[in-house]
């Protein structure tokens, strides 16, 4: 698990880097409506700021040698949560929707008591499922517009090339959230947690009582 972990984070990190190249080259998508824009993805000032050049065939080269790579590593993942039965531990169950509640209280420090925490509490659970369908998403949007004519029938499923490319830029935005509250989420639990993550093990002190007969 941990070493799917750790081949998806650079992974993840070059798909955004060389799908965001590859945006650039067409950066149509804003918030707003009409001609009043509250949010441009992105303004000229932030390619002028930060000297960005416009690199559509370096990005498309990146991106579509490394979406193979994150698709083995993700159908591998998902292959093997079910053969060893790790998907118990990881889909939400009946309870998981209001025990997740609880977690976001509670590290708001405004719920004293614990929710129940088993390997991975509910709202683990929620975050870690909707990542693997997220990654489907990302597989079957790329697609469509990767391939559109070739791809044609899920293009359409997709509601046409225009809102597939909607839907892939939106999960991209997913990802970087949950990378976000992911990154969080691990500074709060401390170092022994991170520690874990990386060799398996967790480190336990222990205090020693002398007993006498």
């Amino acid at each position: 698990m941990r070493w799917f972990h750790w081949i998806n984070f650079p992974i993840l990190i070059v798909m955004t880097w060389s799908g965001l190249l590859i945006y650039w080259a067409n950066d149509v998508y804003r918030l707003g409506w009409g001609n009043t824009t509250l949010l441009k993805f992105f303004p000229q000032s932030f390619y002028d700021a930060f000297h960005i050049g416009f690199k559509l065939a370096q990005g498309m080269a990146f991106h579509f040698v490394f979406m193979w790579l994150f698709f083995i590593n993700g159908f591998s993942y998902v292959l093997y949560t079910f053969i060893s039965g790790e998907w118990r531990e990881l889909v939400p169950n009946r309870h998981s929707f209001k025990e997740a509640w609880f977690v976001v209280l509670h590290d708001l420090h405004l719920r004293k008591t614990a929710p129940p925490q088993q390997k991975y509490n509910a709202a683990q659970r929620i975050a870690y499922s909707a990542i693997v369908l997220m990654g489907f998403g990302s597989i079957v949007t790329g697609l469509a517009i990767y391939k559109p004519v070739q791809f044609w029938w899920l293009c359409e499923i997709m509601g046409g090339y225009a809102f597939a490319r909607i839907l892939h830029f939106a999960l991209t935005i997913g990802y970087s959230l949950f990378f976000l509250v992911h990154i969080i989420q691990v500074i709060l639990a401390g170092w022994n947690n991170f520690r874990s993550v990386v060799t398996g093990f967790e480190v336990v002190h222990e205090e020693n009582e002398n007993t006498s007969a």
